[in-house]
């Protein structure tokens, strides 16, 4: 105990350190949703659609290639005109994720049951080098 009490800074310094080397697979561990390496996967071998739940003005600013675009507002009633077969795998995509978890609801709820969110959204996209067109 004396050795606690003597070295608190120390240890207190050991126990930063250790947690800064833990945080980044914390962080990633924490991101819903398939990586973009598994979307990738699943557009080749399941043929899964990609839709991207931003607004008009971002999805023109840069999207998925091939993906289309169902702002979240519209979701509801553009999902079923976009993908007409249900059994299919579809991928929600916004720029950084948080509005596709919401849209996730609204596909499940229409029977979408395949529907996933691309975890980080557009940006995990970009960062892993993927393709990206502009409309």
């Amino acid at each position: 105990m004396p050795f606690v009490v003597q070295n608190w800074a120390l240890l207190l310094i050991a126990f930063v350190s250790g947690a800064m080397l833990l945080w980044p697979g914390i962080a990633k561990s924490a991101r819903s949703g398939i990586s973009p390496e598994g979307a990738v996967q699943l557009i080749n071998r399941e043929k899964a659609v990609v839709v991207d739940v931003s607004e008009a003005e971002e999805f023109a600013a840069g999207h998925v290639t091939g993906a289309r675009n169902a702002p979240v507002g519209e979701l509801e009633q553009k999902l079923p005109q976009l993908v007409k077969n249900k059994a299919l795998p579809v991928i929600l995509v916004c720029p950084n994720g948080a509005r596709a978890n919401r849209a996730l609801g609204v596909a499940k709820n229409l029977g979408y049951e395949k529907a996933v969110v691309l975890g980080g959204g557009l940006r995990a996209w970009k960062e892993a080098n993927l393709p990206v067109e502009k409309s």
